[in-house]
């Protein structure tokens, strides 16, 4: 068994007082820590007003390494289990698409605005207010908005891409 899969293990003829489990895959890039790496970007745009513009820069280069692997894992992994071309490139299409609008694009504008906003309530504080405290505000918000998100983005897709491509 691999190391990023976790199953529940059912029986071949369970015994009939027993209750029967569904087999159930572990996604490690969504389901797990690793999740929030694609997050990365919503760091760096947290701290947009005490780093250099090309730090935030290279948190967004994180962030899309992260989902291109995914695309990339969910793909080969499709390949392996001997999926057609069609599937695997309709599978790579959802799983970036997913991922791009949930850890990258959405996150990171709605970070960029907490920010933002904070700032401007805060624009009369003294400058070590003004640059640490929405800093700390957007870096609180993030592990507020990452299941509102990922619902918000499976519903968007079940109701666009995933709608067409079946």
């Amino acid at each position: 068994m691999s190391e990023d899969k976790q199953f529940i293990r059912r029986p071949e003829n369970p015994p009939a007082n027993t209750f029967s489990q569904e087999t159930k895959e572990l996604d490690i890039y969504r389901d797990t820590f690793i999740r929030y790496m694609g997050y990365s970007n919503e760091i760096g745009e947290a701290f947009r007003p005490l780093v250099p513009k090309a730090l935030v820069a290279a948190s967004y280069g994180m962030a899309i390494g992260y989902v291109c692997t995914d695309t990339f894992d969910k793909a080969l992994r499709l390949q392996m289990n001997g999926a057609s071309h069609r599937e695997m490139a309709i599978k790579a299409g959802d799983v970036f698409s997913w991922q791009m609008m949930a850890s990258v694009a959405i996150p990171g504008l709605v970070i960029n605005r907490v920010t933002w906003a904070t700032r401007m309530l805060l624009t009369r504080a003294p400058v070590g207010i003004l640059k640490t405290v929405p800093t700390l505000v957007g870096l609180a918000s993030i592990p507020l908005i990452v299941h509102p998100i990922d619902s918000l983005v499976d519903r968007v897709m079940d109701a666009t891409y995933r709608k067409f491509v079946r």
